[in-house]
């Protein structure tokens, strides 16, 4: 392109009148087709520059190792897919597709999370598909070891789960498919988050399945919920 543009600069650079300038009163006549030629060439060499400036910081930008760039998510989230950090869920094992479609909603601030939101906005679509299938290939995370788990309360979330078949959407094993995520093993402050967001209504998803279930689940048996989910490998 930068050819084409250099080329187009010099063919209007030429002066606009190759015949003799007229003479007048002894002194030659100013060209001005030459000078309007100069401003031109001179306003296209301009142009030119700034598209090389451009070119050169978008090809730094490109050339940037994947590696360079997951470090950031890999920071929050756990570089062995597994999170240490309050209410930021752990990433390990997500479905590619469900990763993509979260990805894609946060590019679109059409979920709301600020930090997620700014490091997504200059994603092209080729980077969420990138970043997807990443996160796919993380290990799955593994129960917080802990003191024993309150068999009770187990037992109680093992019907809830069965009650508003969980287990049929997120696979019995809770392991997610396709666009359902994962919820075996995510952190249990992250899963009482969610949750509530998803009965207040106030999350987003692509479809309103989820706000349709928790809709009749109330806050303790979000709380039950969640501490089983956590405690499955």
């Amino acid at each position: 392109m930068a050819r084409s543009i250099a080329s187009a600069g010099e063919a209007i650079a030429l002066p606009a009148n190759n015949s003799p300038a007229p003479q007048g009163r002894g002194r030659s006549a100013p060209d001005l087709g030459t000078r309007r030629g100069d401003r031109v060439g001179l306003s296209v060499g301009v142009v030119l520059a700034a598209v090389a400036l451009q070119s050169t910081l978008t090809w730094a930008a490109r050339a940037q190792s994947f590696a360079e760039r997951v470090a950031p998510c890999l920071a929050c989230h756990g570089g062995e897919g597994q999170s240490s950090l309050p209410n930021v869920p752990s990433l390990g094992a997500q479905p590619a597709p469900y990763a993509l479609i979260q990805l894609y909603l946060f590019r679109g601030r059409q979920r709301r999370v600020e930090v997620m939101n700014e490091a997504t906005k200059d994603f092209s679509d080729d980077d969420l598909k990138t970043f997807s299938d990443f996160i796919a290939t993380l290990p799955a995370p593994k129960p917080t070891p802990g003191e024993p788990a309150e068999q009770g309360r187990i037992e109680r979330g093992q019907v809830l789960v069965r009650q508003h078949r969980c287990d049929f959407c997120h696979n019995p094993d809770l392991a997610g498919r396709d666009n359902v995520p994962r919820l075996a093993g995510q952190r249990e402050d992250y899963l009482i988050k969610s949750l509530s967001e998803y009965k207040a209504n106030t999350r987003p998803g692509y479809d309103a399945s989820m706000a349709d279930v928790l809709a009749r689940v109330t806050e303790g048996e979000i709380l039950d919920l969640a501490y089983f989910l956590a405690r499955q490998p």
